[in-house]
């Protein structure tokens, strides 16, 4: 085999390598999007680079393969339905405290589910494996509620934030504790607004 044969074959094999390097990255990157959604792209955006917010990423896959998740009883996910169904009959005549029971409710869920519930990045962290979709509206109600204790929220922010934490619940719970009704939907206003209903779906 001549010199230019082997410099030939050793160019083909490093250009074979490289090809195949940069396929198993290109998939593992599909797969964190398809796995991660918006959080995928909240992550990039986070960090100084996209590999640092792919490692990232992977081991907060890592570290979610850890828990020990379990799935609802169907007398569990019932208690928690009628649980919710009740925040939001109340909602009515004392929204401030009601959002506070609405993120006390989703924080025993996430318990029962067997996510920690300490420090609420590292709890958005385990949740973003399986529930990434849903995180943003987790993220609102969660700002809106820390607004409410500084008596910063009107009505229609405590409105919108138990909506967004309907979101997150039932995501948890499997299925949407009260078939998409908002609190002015169960109390109807003499001329209820249209943007409210379009808002809560």
């Amino acid at each position: 085999m001549s010199p230019t044969q082997v410099v030939v074959i050793v160019i083909v094999v490093a250009v074979v390598a490289a090809l195949v390097a940069f396929a198993v990255v290109a998939n593992r990157r599909r797969a964190l999007r398809q796995r991660f959604g918006p959080e995928y792209d909240r992550v990039v955006a986070e960090q100084d680079s996209r590999g640092a917010a792919e490692r990232e990423l992977r081991e907060r896959e890592r570290r979610h393969a850890e828990l020990e998740l379990t799935p609802l009883t169907p007398e569990s996910r019932a208690r928690y339905a009628a649980a919710w169904e009740d925040l939001q009959v109340r909602f009515v005549d004392s929204p401030a405290e009601t959002v506070g029971d609405a993120d006390e409710l989703v924080s025993h869920l996430i318990a029962e589910r067997g996510y920690p519930t300490g420090d609420f990045s590292d709890q958005i962290a385990h949740l973003s494996v399986e529930h990434a979709r849903t995180l943003t509206h987790y993220r609102d109600a969660h700002e809106i509620r820390q607004r409410n204790e500084r008596g910063e929220a009107g009505t229609e922010d405590l409105r919108q934030a138990l909506v967004h934490y309907r979101a997150l619940f039932a995501d948890l719970l499997g299925a949407d504790p009260v078939g998409q009704r908002s609190p002015e939907q169960r109390h109807p206003d003499p001329d209820p607004d249209p943007e409210h209903d379009a808002t809560s779906r």
